[in-house]
C-alpha cells in the first residue's frame, strides 16, 4: 500500500536495488490488492510514519551489503575473499561490485576500456551515477560512448556477465599501495622544505627530463612566492595568525629586497591585513635591514609551513592561478 500511495503521487522508488525474490513478491502483493478504505490506508500511513521516526540506525540488512559497505575498510585480502563469496557473485553476477564502486573509481574504467566495453558499463550503472560518470569523462570519448550505446541492443545476457566479471577482477579491488600520496604530492612536499637553490635546481632537471611531471610538481609546490597568486585576500589573516610577529617581519624584509614574485607576495600581505597591523609590520621590516640568506628562507619557510597546515586541515583552500584564467578566458 505504501509503494502505491508513492507511485501514485509521482515518487521515483529504487526498488531495482531489491533482491530480485523481493521485487517479485512485492508485485505479488501489489496485485492483490484492489480496494482499500480511506481508514485503513490512513492508518497505514501513519503506522508506516511512525516505524520511520524510530529509526536510529540504518544498516545494509544483508550479508552482501555489509561486505560492500565494509569492503573498504577491510585488509585488501580478506576483502577480496568475501567478495569472493557474495550471493550475487556465487550466482554468477559480478556487477554489483562494479555498480558499488564511487564514481572516482568508475572514471578510470571509462579512460582505459575500450568504447564498447565502456557503453556496456554505463548501460548497467544506475542513471544518476552514470550521468556523474559522463560528466567527468573526456568530452571526445563520452561522446563516442553514448554512441556506442545504441549498438547494445542485442548483447547477448552471458557476454554481460562475462564484461561484468572481467571487470570485477580489474577494478573490484583497490590494488595496495606502497605509498599513501601519489608521486607528485611526495615530491611536493620534500621540494616544499628544500632550500631554494636545490629546489629550483632539481625543478630545472625535471623539466628537461619530463616536462609534464615537472609542472606538475610546480603547482603541488607551495613556497613565499606563491601566496599572492594562490591565497584567498580575505585568508591572508588567518594564515598569519599563528606567525610569530618577528618570524613574519624577517619574511616581509626579505621578500621586499628580493626577486619580483617575492616583492609582490610581500606587498599582497600588507595590503590585506588591517592598516594598522600592515603600518607596523612595514615599520618592523624596514628594521630589520639586510637579512643573511638562511635566516630569510627559515622566516619564509615558516610563514608557508603555517599556511600548508590550513590548506591540509581544511580551513582554507589554495587558488589556482591556471584554472582561473581558463575560466576568465
Amino acid at each position: 500500500m505504501i509503494v502505491q500511495m508513492l507511485i501514485s503521487d509521482g515518487g521515483a522508488l529504487s526498488l531495482s536495488d531489491l533482491p530480485d525474490p523481493l521485487q517479485e513478491l512485492l508485485t505479488r502483493e501489489l496485485g492483490a490488492i484492489r480496494l482499500v478504505d480511506r481508514d485503513t490506508v490512513s492508518a497505514v500511513a501513519e503506522e508506516f510514519v511512525t516505524e520511520l521516526e524510530t529509526i536510529g540506525l540504518s544498516a545494509p540488512g544483508t550479508r552482501d551489503g555489509a561486505i560492500t559497505a565494509l569492503a573498504d575498510h577491510l585488509s585488501p585480502a580478506l576483502a577480496e575473499k568475501l567478495r569472493a563469496q557474495m550471493d550475487a557473485v556465487r550466482n554468477g553476477d559480478h556487477w554489483p561490485r562494479i555498480i558499488d564502486l564511487s564514481v572516482e573509481r568508475i572514471v578510470p574504467i571509462m579512460t582505459a576500456e575500450s568504447i564498447e566495453i565502456c557503453a556496456v558499463v554505463l548501460s548497467k550503472l544506475p542513471v544518476r551515477k552514470a550521468a556523474e560518470v559522463l560528466v567527468k569523462t573526456p568530452g571526445d570519448r563520452a561522446r563516442r560512448i553514448t554512441y556506442a550505446m545504441s549498438q547494445t541492443a542485442k548483447i547477448a545476457p552471458e557476454t554481460v556477465r562475462k564484461i561484468g566479471a572481467a571487470l570485477a577482477h580489474d577494478y573490484g579491488t583497490p590494488k595496495p599501495l606502497a605509498f599513501e600520496n601519489a608521486p607528485v604530492q611526495r615530491l611536493g612536499a620534500i621540494l616544499n622544505a628544500t632550500a631554494t637553490d636545490t629546489r629550483e635546481d632539481v625543478l630545472e632537471g625535471l623539466g628537461a627530463a619530463d616536462p609534464d611531471f615537472a609542472d606538475d610538481v610546480r603547482r603541488a609546490i607551495f613556497t613565499f612566492k606563491d601566496i599572492a597568486p594562490r591565497v584567498k585576500p580575505t585568508d591572508i589573516p588567518n594564515c598569519l595568525r599563528s606567525v610569530d610577529n618577528d618570524v613574519m617581519a624577517t619574511a616581509v624584509a626579505a621578500a621586499l629586497a628580493g626577486e619580483p614574485a617575492m616583492v609582490e607576495s610581500a606587498e599582497y600581505i600588507l595590503k590585506n591585513l588591517s592598516q594598522r597591523m600592515a603600518t607596523q609590520l612595514r615599520e618592523d621590516a624596514a628594521e630589520r635591514g639586510r637579512i643573511k640568506k638562511a635566516e630569510a628562507e627559515t622566516a619564509m619557510a615558516t610563514v608557508t609551513t603555517a599556511i600548508r597546515d590550513l590548506v591540509e586541515t581544511g580551513i582554507i583552500t589554495l587558488r589556482d592561478p591556471e584554472t582561473e584564467e581558463d575560466a576568465d578566458s
